[in-house]
């Protein structure tokens, strides 16, 4: 008979501080959140992605205890010309371990696209970093019924070449992010089903993220598809992000 094989995927709570937060107020949020995660299981893994300002501090304050730090965007040099842009090779110096590539805003706000998050996942990888991807659609190409369409077009172009052994991905539907509305448990287990399906490796870590609260993570983390959260608004107030690091 044939051994069947178990899939252990990673669970990666995740928190996306965006700008947000001076020095002190990362020091003071530490000072609150550490003692409230004593007791995360240890398959739980928790990651902090904060300003380039604050890696230095948090860094320093996450010696000793389980969290890993991460950053909110990488470039696709490691050196060159690129004012206010930073290499991969800076964030690895300064202890962070994940990094968030393409994020909605990021495309929205800042120009990005399918094909400089391609650029930005592999130099993330070379550097020693595992990038978080976020795909998604908005409400307008949800309501056209091009889900489907849209999130497969973003894993097509943007894991070209990329390693899926060292990623990390996060479906977060536009319409759900800071909006208070958020994607219904069970929609987002199809979406991410659909997603697993569509890569090479089943047992690349899946997150969901939109308006991700401690009401509905134990909901959320219950669908079997879903490996994770990537939080935005909640991961900024230490009790809120602890309740959801601490889900049932």
């Amino acid at each position: 008979m044939r051994k069947m094989i178990e899939i252990v995927r990673k669970v990666i709570i995740a928190g996306n501080w965006k700008m947000y937060k001076t020095q002190g107020e990362a020091a003071e949020f530490l000072m609150e959140f550490i003692p409230e995660i004593d007791n995360v299981p240890e398959d739980r893994e928790v990651v902090l992605c904060v300003p380039f300002t604050d890696l230095t501090i948090v860094n320093k304050s996450l010696h000793g205890n389980r969290i890993r730090l991460g950053a909110q965007n990488v470039h696709w040099e490691d050196c060159g010309a690129y004012t206010g842009e930073i290499s991969a090779s800076m964030l690895t110096e300064m202890g962070v371990r994940y990094v968030i590539v393409g994020h909605s805003e990021r495309r929205q706000y800042f120009g990005e696209t399918d094909e400089t998050v391609n650029l930005r996942l592999k130099a993330a990888q070379n550097g020693g970093l595992i990038p978080i991807l976020c795909v998604g659609e908005t409400k307008q190409q949800r309501d056209a019924g091009a889900v489907e369409q849209t999130i497969f077009a973003q894993l097509d172009r943007g894991l070209e070449g990329v390693d899926l052994r060292r990623l990390v991905i996060a479906y977060e539907p536009i319409w759900a992010i800071g909006t208070g509305e958020t994607c219904e448990a069970i929609e987002a287990n199809r979406v991410i089903g659909i997603i697993r399906d569509r890569l090479s490796d089943p047992q690349v870590t899946i997150q969901y993220g939109g308006s991700v609260k401690p009401s509905n993570i134990d909901e959320i983390m219950a669908q079997p598809q879903i490996d994770g959260v990537l939080v935005g608004g909640a991961s900024l107030a230490a009790g809120d992000f602890a309740g959801i690091v601490n889900y049932k």
